[in-house]
């Protein structure tokens, strides 16, 4: 089944340098998904200034460009992963989280697991 993981994290971690272990953890770890068919897809996203939010509210849609000061975690990345099951998922977000506490102990935030509609 395919999942969507998003991390989320504030918004000042774009003001931060991740220390290169993790950078090179991150790489061994997406390599070795892609290859084991694990991973679909992945990629960080850029900081809200950079983003947009288009609303419906009311009955009339609007559009705010970014920064969104209000938000005090922001969706900083995502993957799509295949997992066999719903533990494997979780294992899977563990274990990214995981490389974040070991080399970048600092950092706070969270790995949000959800499981696409079954549209079949």
């Amino acid at each position: 089944m395919k999942y969507l993981m998003f991390i989320k994290h504030a918004e000042d971690y774009w003001n931060r340098t991740p220390p290169p272990g993790l950078y090179e953890a991150m790489g061994k770890f997406v390599e070795e998904s892609f290859k084991d068919g694990t991973l679909v897809d992945t990629a960080g996203l850029k900081p809200t200034k950079d983003g947009m939010r288009v609303r419906l509210s009311k009955g009339k849609v609007a559009t705010t460009d970014g920064p969104f000061s209000e938000a005090k975690e922001i969706v900083g990345g995502y993957a799509i992963v295949n997992a066999k099951s719903r533990e494997h998922a979780r294992e899977i977000g563990e274990r990214f989280m995981d490389l974040h506490r070991v080399h970048w102990p600092e950092f706070e935030g969270e790995c949000e697991i959800r499981p696409f509609e079954d549209m079949g």
